[in-house]
């Protein structure tokens, strides 16, 4: 039993006689199944605050009716101090959602110990699933929210009356016999339960009950009465204050506390702790370890981290091995990847070239990913988007050179044969020639009023004289579909 609970027969009141005379029997014992554990399935009630959480938790520890060993063969042997400060820390929270790493933090205890316990507090009836933590590879762990609960065995054993139903219970009254006992509760959730501290030699204790300590506070104790100690009584008045000559030159019977190395300077980490300090800088900064175990992490690169490598060289080792795309099993890729690389980059100076190397790679890379973002966005800022396939875009390139490549020059046309222009009077052979071409250059503007108003002053056959047959043709049909509803020509 520990120092926090106290003997069983201290914290269970006699059980009083019944009607009949015969006495009530005893609590067999306290344990709750794991299908039981939940808010909706707990037989005890909801604990309205922290403090009267904190009594069944002091009860459940001096009861002795819960024992872990019975049920597991593995974890600590008892219900004890660390399982109540444990509790303590719980009893803070509102809503009751802990993590592991901030128990971890809060207690100074390790990962697997903080779960041991959460373990003994829903077994023990103290704890109930809300909503239960899930933890998913490659993406932050949630962690579970409980209800503080107070058991049945609590409420059988003090005698006290509720009201209502299921977990909403709520306490209406208690028996004579349990009123002590709740007021010893009462006292013991009032004060804090410290970290344990380092043992005193039995000398100093001795020393300590010569010069009239009352009670023992905790190994470690205050000088000065400051805060009081973890006792239930007030020891004011039983404190004596030192006497001015020791004070008056500013000496202190106090010990000078040393600074601790860990916080002037930070601590200096050894072989394990440099092995997962790399771990867990590898699982933050590597995409395809996120989610895997840093302990398992720690021990696949123990070689190169017993080596003094860094996250970056390890980085740099990673990227002359070559780059992977899929990862099933991130810790065993890395095993592979880091077979002998202590040997071969044996050297600070190594170490630093394939750091250099890797560096060049990702500004190389940065560059071309920032090359793709321009290319595509003006892709998709022009008014036209190249096809896909090489065929099509081969047949789109020669139509583009055809239309607005640079053109053959042409042979010079013959000489033109002119027709008899007898009987037009008062013109020369170049005269007609160069009528003609003004009519072909304003035909192909869309304009024919210079052809139609010769045939209309002239005829037909003087305007094929003049302009020849074709242009007069052309000239014709062209007035003609102008006339029409289903032809439209003309700037857009």
């Amino acid at each position: 039993m520990s120092a926090v609970a106290a003997p069983a027969a201290v914290l269970i009141p006699a059980p009083p006689a019944s009607v009949d005379g015969h006495a009530v029997s005893v609590l067999p014992g306290l344990f709750v199944p794991e299908a039981m554990q939940w808010l909706s399935t707990s037989s005890g009630r909801v604990a309205l605050d922290g403090y009267s959480w904190m009594q069944a938790v002091h009860w459940v520890a001096g009861s002795g009716l819960y024992e872990p060993r019975r049920h597991r063969s593995h974890g600590p042997r008892s219900f004890g101090v660390t399982t109540v400060r444990v509790a303590q820390e719980l009893a803070q929270l509102f809503p009751c959602r802990p993590g592991i790493e901030y128990l971890v933090r809060r207690t100074g205890l390790s990962e697997r110990s903080v779960e041991y316990h959460l373990a003994m507090l829903r077994e023990g009836g103290l704890l109930a699933y809300v909503v239960r933590g899930t933890r998913v590879r490659g993406e932050a762990a949630q962690a579970s929210e409980f209800a503080r609960m107070v058991p049945l065995e609590f409420d059988v054993a003090l005698g006290i009356r509720t009201a209502g139903e299921g977990t909403g219970r709520r306490m209406t009254g208690i028996a004579e016999a349990g009123g002590e006992l709740m007021a010893k509760l009462a006292k013991k959730a009032g004060r804090k339960v410290r970290r344990p501290r380092a043992k005193t030699s039995a000398k100093a204790l001795a020393k300590g009950a010569v010069e009239g300590s009352v009670e023992a506070v905790s190994a470690g104790g205050r000088c000065t009465p400051m805060e009081g100690g973890s006792i239930g009584t007030s020891s004011a008045g039983l404190t004596s204050l030192p006497p001015e000559s020791k004070l008056a030159s500013g000496k202190s019977d106090c010990p000078t506390p040393k600074k601790s190395k860990a916080k002037a300077g930070g601590r200096t980490l050894n072989r394990v702790g440099r092995r997962y300090q790399l771990a867990r800088e590898l699982t933050q900064e590597l995409d395809w370890l996120r989610g895997c175990s840093v302990p398992r992490i720690a021990w696949v690169a123990r070689s190169v981290a017993d080596a003094g490598w860094t996250v970056t060289e390890v980085k740099g080792w990673l990227h002359l091995r070559g780059e992977t795309g899929r990862v099933h099993r991130g810790s065993g890729l890395l095993a592979v990847l880091l077979a002998g690389a202590e040997k071969i980059l044996d050297t600070s100076a190594k170490r630093a070239d394939a750091v250099e190397q890797w560096r060049g790679a990702q500004e190389a890379a940065r560059r071309h990913r920032i090359q793709q973002v321009r290319a595509l966005a003006e892709r998709f800022d022009a008014d036209w988007d190249a096809p896909t396939s090489r065929a099509v875009q081969r047949q789109v390139n020669d139509v583009f050179a055809a239309a607005f490549g640079p053109q053959p020059q042409q042979a010079a046309p013959e000489a033109e044969v002119l027709p008899d222009v007898s009987r037009v009077e008062g013109l020369e052979a170049t005269e007609v020639a160069q009528a003609r071409a003004e009519a072909r250059q304003r035909l192909m503007q869309g304009d024919s009023s210079l052809i139609t108003v010769a045939v209309d002053a002239m005829g037909r056959e003087a305007a094929e004289q003049l302009y020849g047959a074709d242009l007069v043709r052309r000239a014709l049909q062209l007035a003609s579909g102008a006339r029409s509803s289903l032809m439209t020509y003309g700037r857009r």
